[in-house]
Order: C-alpha cells, then structure tokens, then sequence
C-alpha cells in the first residue's frame, strides 16, 4: 500500500494551491494522510476528491469549518500497521517517551505542526514520522513531504521528498 504524508500545508496562506508534484504523489497514492494545519475548507475538499482515501486532523491554524469535518486524532489500521495521526505533539526533547505512552498499542504516529521532517522510534517500537510541509518551509532548506509502503504490518521506503525552491 502506497501512503502519502502531508502537514501543514497553509493552503491558501502560505501556498495558493499544493505543488505538482505533491498533487502527482495524492493520484499515485492509496491513501493520504495529513497531519492538521490545513488552514481552508477547500483544500480538504479538493484532497477528498483526489485521493483515493484521506485520513486527516485538524491544527492549530484550522478553525471551526476544519474542525467540524476533522478529528483531533485520526486512527486506522492500514495493511496491519497500527496508526494514530494528530497536529502537534509537544517539544522534540522527551518526544518519543510521551508519544508512546500517548499512543499504545500503536505502531506509526503521524504528526506534524514544527514543518520539520522527523523520523524516529520510541522505546517499545512506535515509530514516529513527520513530513514537514510542502508548501512552507519556515527554517528548513526545503519543503517537503514523505511517501511510505505499508505491507504485512511493517512500514516501510520511508522517503522524504524535497521540493525544489
């Protein structure tokens, strides 16, 4: 299974629109998640066309249209992963400790809200991953966002995307 992975993507704040080749990446995909900080209702929308599946939740910077269709937490099972998706989960120190103890039971937490890609692994096997932002890259080189494969419960070709300037 093909997963893309999306955050805050500030649509139309940041960016009038996603980049090509994240769009490329949403009809490739069979499922599409995004971490919160969508900003517009017509963003959700227009994903929801494309995508295949999307699993979302809303940010910080998502008001009540966004949080009326969004979860705070989003949680599924994909080709047996385990996954909880949610905005924002506190500074990078001590990080995985409290996101394991957050989200037992889980194998994959997808997060976003610091536009910095993370890829890491808590005590106990919960990975967490973070696909920084395609659309604002605040202090980071690049924008940029992950794909992922998902097959008999193991998360795997983690590949994070840069775009270019």
């Amino acid at each position: 299974m093909q997963v893309l992975m999306l955050a805050d993507t500030h649509v139309p704040k940041r960016a009038r629109d996603l980049p090509a080749p994240v769009w490329a990446a949403v009809e490739a995909a069979d499922v599409v998640i995004h971490a919160g900080d969508w900003v517009d209702v017509a963003l959700l929308d227009a994903l929801q066309a494309r995508a295949a599946r999307l699993i979302g939740v809303y940010g910080n910077n998502d008001g009540p249209p966004l949080r009326a269709r969004l979860p705070e937490v989003a949680e599924a099972e994909l080709e047996g992963v385990r996954l909880a998706v949610v905005h924002e989960t506190g500074p990078a120190s001590g990080r995985e400790t409290r996101c394991a103890a957050a989200y037992p039971g889980r194998d994959l937490l997808v997060f976003g809200h610091s536009h910095i890609p993370w890829d890491s692994v808590a005590p106990g096997g919960l990975r967490l991953l973070n696909p920084g932002s395609p659309t604002d890259r605040r202090r980071q080189p690049h924008c940029t966002y992950l794909t992922v494969t998902f097959a008999a419960g193991s998360v795997n070709d983690v590949l994070l995307h840069r775009l270019p300037r």
